[in-house]
């Protein structure tokens, strides 16, 4: 049985079967995923090289450039591939590789969202204790954790679905391996796997998304107080960077969930899910370059150097 499952191949709808669509879409995706990969190289590049930006701030926004790399680089260069392909045809076991890769980054992604909302707060509300809370280790710590986080939840999922068998033939109505969805080519009973989504949405999501968005309110009670009026404009400048990248992430990831339903084949499920995994972590960079100082000035100075 366990052979069966490892040689079985899915059936990937894909975003478009015309034939006509293919070449354009391909050169879309393609330029969007070498850009997205050079505007997140580029910011850990100049995170790496410039003294400036080695701050805790800035370590939190080099290493969501570097979950960017790795959660794009698990989907789109699938979706380019299967372009000029007939039959977009994945074996289980590839599947399932790419459920546990897209979960761990998809996972880390929040939860270090919530991590630098809780920097932006002591930023904020705490300055004078700033770098007392926020030293290296601290940061170092609590990236940590959050991996270990992401690795449990999506070794739990893997671990379950190693233990079903597929054997519907119906596609996928998707571009990559969404794991409600493979639960409905199971012939095996999923009820344990569709439960613990449906616990670890309310613990894990809802736990981050409550992280993310609760130091809001103090954070911007805290703002509404100062006095400066460059100082305001300073603490809303760093604070709406972050709330822009959280809003993309949330609204398009939440519109992807509420379509997921086999059922329901419309564009809207493969639209907000080319957003919520190809073009948010293309989107990261250009918010945060756009609209902060300090890393439009180290972009220049390196340019003026190099």
């Amino acid at each position: 049985m366990e052979n069966q499952t490892t040689s079985y191949m899915i059936v990937l709808s894909g975003l478009a079967d015309l034939p006509r669509l293919q070449l354009p879409l391909f050169l879309v995706f393609l330029n969007v995923y070498l850009m997205t990969l050079t505007g997140n190289l580029l910011i850990v590049l100049l995170i790496c090289t410039d003294s400036h930006l080695q701050t805790p701030m800035y370590f939190f926004l080099g290493t969501l450039a570097c979950l960017d790399i790795g959660y794009s680089s698990v989907t789109t260069p699938r979706l380019i591939f299967d372009f000029y392909r007939q039959k977009r045809l994945i074996s289980v076991g590839n599947c399932i590789t790419q459920v546990f890769f897209f979960a761990f980054f998809a996972i880390s992604e929040i939860s270090l969202l919530a991590v630098m909302s809780y920097d932006r707060y002591v930023a904020i509300c705490h300055p004078l204790h700033y770098t007392q809370i926020m030293h290296w280790k601290t940061c170092v710590l609590l990236v940590l954790g959050m991996l270990m986080i992401s690795l449990v939840h999506s070794l739990v999922h893997v671990l379950l679905l190693l233990k079903l068998t597929f054997c519907s033939l119906s596609p996928l109505q998707s571009f990559f391996c969404d794991l409600a969805q493979l639960l409905l080519v199971s012939c095996s009973d999923t009820f344990i796997n569709e439960l613990l989504i449906f616990i670890f949405a309310i613990l894990v999501g809802g736990g981050f998304f409550t992280l993310t968005f609760c130091p809001y309110i103090i954070i911007l009670s805290t703002i509404m107080k100062m006095q400066s009026k460059a100082m305001r404009s300073k603490a809303f400048s760093t604070c709406s960077s972050h709330l822009t990248v959280v809003f993309i992430f949330y609204v398009t990831a939440l519109s992807s969930c509420f379509h997921s339903n086999a059922k329901d084949h419309s564009v809207v499920y493969k639209v907000s899910s080319v957003f919520y995994t190809v073009l948010t972590p293309l989107v990261n960079p250009l918010i945060y370059s756009l609209r902060n100082k300090e890393i439009k000035t180290s972009l220049k100075r390196n340019l003026f150097i190099m």
